[in-house]
């Protein structure tokens, strides 16, 4: 089983993916989509672009994908839910589901603590995974959320969330 996480972000998207087999979590990929400064339109082709090359080359079964949290900037929030969009689009178009999981959620699973620092997941994530390549913030995060997904995806609120039935 292969899980694609992502960690959304309008100028830099994080992405990581886990091979699982049983109890064994192994770090098969992961790396930022930078889109830079351009067109907000152009960034957003630019993810759904470059998500779907990654998606094409290491052929996940499932993805998991940071949800959006509330920001004080709504302009802010509305770019991270475009571009989230655009993501969910790409995994979508692969015939992948997309299992949502709050930044709380995401840490709590990951380091034990919801309201941990970036560094921290970051620290644990090289420790469980030990990734061959440097291991960048962002795909620090992504790898975290599909370690969520592969921790919670047997989960009967995660089938149910997913069949649509009270299982």
């Amino acid at each position: 089983m292969r899980i694609l996480g992502v960690d959304p972000g309008s100028q830099r998207t994080g992405y990581g993916i886990i091979e699982v087999q049983g109890q064994r979590h192994a770090c098969v990929a992961h790396g930022v989509i930078k889109t830079g400064r351009g067109e907000f339109a152009d960034r957003i082709c630019i993810l759904f672009r470059e998500l779907s090359e990654v998606i094409a080359e290491f052929r996940p079964d499932e993805a998991a994908m940071e949800d959006v949290f509330m920001s004080k900037n709504a302009a802010s929030a509305l770019k991270l839910g475009q571009a989230r969009g655009a993501l969910i689009a790409a995994c979508g178009h692969a015939e992948l589901s997309v299992h949502p999981y709050s930044p709380t959620a995401v840490k709590q699973s990951v380091v034990g603590f919801g309201r941990a620092e970036k560094d921290q997941v970051q620290h644990m994530i090289s420790l469980l995974l030990k990734p061959a390549a440097p291991l960048q913030e962002d795909a620090a995060d992504a790898l975290a959320v599909a370690m969520c997904h592969a921790h919670h995806r047997n989960s009967p609120v995660v089938r149910r969330a997913t069949t649509g039935t009270n299982a």
